[in-house]
């Protein structure tokens, strides 16, 4: 299984420590950088766009040793003329190998996201190998539950959990994000640590929580990058996160490595059976960059070798041979490894 890897940032994606996390994550990615900036956390937002081409900017001056092309998606809202079931605003999300989602509102961001077209393409794209980059408000948006931090701490309500987009549904794993943990704007006066509710709030959230739920806290400045390949999580940055179970913190600092399967199980999806409709996972795979090296096998191919490998795991040999035809009539061998498979140009 081809997944890209997945980095969270408890904030600061265009300080020094969000660029190292960036790098990290450029540096295995093959071929040319296509860098996608998703405007819809702070699509409510009269400034959006503002805020997405500032990281757009940063990530091209950052990352200019790999000469990425940075394109801002202004997926804004639902059934407006920026929305995020438009197939022409989302065509850059196509063939993206990093796409970010940061700063805005986790509330709002969720209900434009939700079953929306965007989102479909994100988690195929990553099934394919893009990297993806959540930080501040969308890596809340990102989880299992949400804590709907703007209507807690300034409009009032109770302490409520809220469904996010659930990320790692299709991974078995009920998994939610706290970025600016460790937050401290408050002073002396107010405590604004865990993402601005305070201490005392969070465990009111955090007891809402099912007993087999896992909580990220991410401290500002420091992010985690998932790797599926070596199934390791790296803390970068200047602090540490916080594996937060049964409202339990366990703190982990910063330069450590840990097993994903601390996480929970983390189980590889189907890629063709994970809930990621058949016309979005079409429309992804058929869809072929016009920087793609011609030594490089198309989305396509890449994918009917992901649905072969899933086919020997379960021996099931006859389909397995059948793709290896379909592979080789696209100008493709495809060659069995311990790791998975390689795909040679015929």
């Amino acid at each position: 299984m081809t997944l890209g890897q997945i980095a969270f940032l408890g904030s600061g994606e265009t300080s020094l420590s969000g660029g190292r996390i960036f790098e990290a994550l450029a540096k295995d990615l093959p071929g040319p950088l296509r860098i996608t900036v998703l405007e819809t956390p702070a699509g409510f937002e009269p400034n959006s766009a503002q805020v997405a081409n500032r990281v757009a900017s940063f990530l091209a001056t950052r990352l200019q040793n790999y000469r990425p092309q940075v394109d801002v998606i202004p997926a804004r809202r639902k059934n407006s003329p920026f929305s995020p079931d438009d197939p022409e605003i989302c065509a850059p999300l196509l063939t993206a190998n990093m796409i970010f989602m940061g700063p805005g509102s986790p509330t709002y961001a969720i209900r434009q996201l939700e079953g929306s077209l965007a989102w479909n393409i994100i988690r195929a794209r990553h099934r394919l190998g893009a990297s993806l980059v959540f930080a501040s408000a969308a890596t809340i948006a990102a989880g299992s539950k949400a804590m709907p931090v703007y209507e807690i701490f300034k409009v009032g309500a109770e302490v409520h959990t809220l469904p996010g987009l659930d990320l790692f549904h299709d991974f078995g794993t009920p998994l939610s994000f706290v970025p600016h943990w460790n937050n401290a704007e408050g002073g002396t006066d107010v405590d604004t640590s865990r993402c601005f509710i305070g201490m005392d709030r969070f465990a009111e959230w955090c007891r809402l929580l099912p007993t087999d739920h896992t909580t990220l806290g991410l401290d500002e400045h420091t992010g985690v990058i998932l790797d599926f390949g070596s199934r390791k999580c790296r803390i970068l940055g200047v602090s540490s996160i916080h594996l937060v179970r049964e409202c339990d913190p366990k703190v982990i600092s910063e330069g450590t490595e840990f097993p994903l399967s601390e996480l929970g199980p983390l189980l590889l999806p189907d890629p063709l059976d994970s809930g990621i409709p058949s016309d979005v996972w079409d429309m992804v795979t058929k869809a072929v960059p016009e920087d793609l090296p011609e030594d490089s096998p198309s989305p396509e191919v890449v994918s009917l070798a992901e649905e072969r490998l899933l086919a020997r795991n379960r021996k099931d040999w006859l389909t397995a041979d059948g793709l290896r035809r379909k592979i080789t009539s696209f100008g493709w061998t495809v060659k069995d490894t311990p790791d998975g498979y390689d795909l040679a140009k015929s």
